[in-house]
């Protein structure tokens, strides 16, 4: 997984999701407009991230999600939740 690159700087925060209230755009593939990173950050349990349907990561409160522009990907949760998703450009 990449990560954020030094010169973005951060300008949104979505609220807080749920395995309840994740959107079902975030639980397809989907991708950021270019120059647009994003920070999956999990307050609280596990989220499986896949990148481009063939790369796999275990997000946690200790390890966070990297949203490249351009690029594929989509969440699901894994049991219960809370996480949130910060963008860069």
């Amino acid at each position: 997984m990449k990560k954020l690159p030094n010169d973005v700087a951060a300008y949104q925060r979505i609220k807080s999701f749920t395995q309840n209230s994740v959107p079902p755009c975030l639980l397809t593939n989907h991708s950021t407009k270019e120059d647009l990173w994003g920070l999956i950050q999990i307050e609280k349990g596990q989220l499986k991230f896949t990148i481009d349907n063939n790369e796999v990561h275990i997000l946690m409160p200790e390890k966070c999600g990297i949203v490249e522009p351009n690029v594929t990907h989509h969440v699901r949760p894994l049991g219960e939740v809370l996480f949130s998703v910060e963008f860069y450009r």
